[in-house]
């Protein structure tokens, strides 16, 4: 049974998400969706089970949150686009600028825009991490600064899964003088908007997180054309000591730990907000509409653009196909995977299984869907690529 609210004209993205549940093996998600503003849709259905907690198949409510993987790469962009608005710091400055230590080994010139396009060739830790360490944000920060990028920054584009996520975290740490990267988040951008997005949960907030899972027995989804779990894979098998397999699996807990509370207490910023569908699209819909028509204002009418600018488009050296970023968000492309939103300012992030956030300026949309079953897409699977087709199938049909 879905749960929520929908207006009217909106009826086929609810048949959509049901749709996912019916023959595409979901088992708890929710979906808010917002247009010039106003939030059109914002639905929940399913159950979901947390397994610290010994809950099993509780009803997925509104707030239920769940780990969105590399979908928070986008709010941690934001962070750092909303502070160089405020003139606190520069895109194109040396990181060192703002953090002398990181200066070692060949980083003394990398840009805060190259780590934000990933053009800054630290996609990956050389040297073994223990496992543990990545819950330390002292210890990850000081490996940071003792790596050595895997080619010359600016020359090539280059993913980073993890990493990326301690570089501007911690930049924005010192930058904001705030204590952790997630008090400014919550200060600057969650709050404002009563958005549930967080980056390090406490104690009170572990009890209703959703466990993630794979996918089960999705027939009704046909193979992705883009980047799946399965090449990833093999290129990760073909050369164990290359920078893809150490991207993901450098510590292995990076991809194995996300269901424990160690993982959701801790600030892995790149990859481990839990947020709901709400808190999602409600960012992403402050983007997408004129800064007038906003009661919260993220960003500064001409600094929204940096949003969508893209800063590089090439074949990616770590997932192993075409991408396209801007300034810390990912651009579409004309792939199944990779369809984030029609216009062509629309930017957004998917993260790994199946959550995605985005917005679309020119069709004044703001976009959440989480999910607690993973597929096997890095990018985007065919359950969010079925809501995304009805949703501009009902604007076409609405505007009108």
């Amino acid at each position: 049974m879905i749960e929520g609210s929908w207006e009217k004209g909106w009826d086929a993205v609810v048949d959509a998400f049901a749709a996912n549940f019916a023959d595409a093996g979901e088992q708890g998600a929710a979906l808010s969706i917002y247009r010039r503003g106003v939030a059109v849709v914002n639905i929940w259905a399913g159950t979901y089970s947390n397994a610290n907690t010994k809950t099993v198949d509780a009803p997925w409510q509104e707030d239920t949150c769940v780990n969105i993987f590399s979908a928070g790469k986008g709010l941690v962009a934001l962070s750092v686009l909303q502070l160089a608005a405020a003139g606190k710091l520069n895109l194109d400055a040396p990181i060192a600028e703002y953090w002398p230590e990181f200066a070692a080994l060949d980083k003394d010139a990398t840009s805060v825009r190259q780590v934000l396009c990933h053009r800054s060739g630290l996609s990956a830790f050389h040297d073994p991490i223990p496992s543990e360490q990545i819950y330390d944000w002292t210890a990850m920060c000081e490996a940071v600064q003792l790596l050595t990028p895997w080619w010359q920054p600016g020359s090539a584009q280059g993913y980073s899964p993890f990493i990326f996520g301690w570089i501007l975290g911690e930049l924005v740490r010192r930058v904001s003088g705030c204590v952790s990267f997630n008090e400014y988040f919550q200060q600057a951008i969650a709050q404002p908007l009563d958005a549930r997005c967080i980056f390090g949960l406490n104690d009170n907030q572990l009890n209703t997180v959703a466990d993630v899972a794979p996918l089960k027995h999705p027939q009704g989804l046909q193979p992705s054309s883009g980047a799946d779990s399965v090449a990833l894979g093999k290129i990760m098998k073909a050369d164990p000591r290359g920078v893809t397999n150490r991207a993901f699996g450098n510590p292995f807990s990076l991809m194995t730990s996300s269901n424990s509370d160690l993982w959701r207490k801790a600030q892995i910023p790149a990859a481990n907000c839990h947020a709901n569908a709400r808190g999602l699209a409600a960012i992403y819909a402050a983007l997408a509409t004129d800064t007038q028509a906003n009661a919260v204002n993220l960003l500064p009418e001409e600094q929204r653009a940096l949003c969508w600018q893209e800063q590089s488009a090439e074949q990616d050296r770590v997932l192993g196909l075409p991408l396209r970023f801007s300034n810390g968000f990912m651009l579409p492309m004309d792939r199944d995977d990779c369809r984030i939103g029609r216009g062509l300012h629309a930017f957004g992030h998917p993260g790994a299984g199946g959550c995605l956030g985005f917005a679309d300026p020119d069709y004044q949309l703001g976009f959440g869907y989480v999910t607690s079953r993973m597929g096997q897409s890095l990018l985007i699977d065919q359950r969010a690529a079925r809501l995304i087709d009805a949703a501009y199938q009902t604007m076409d049909n609405n505007d009108e």
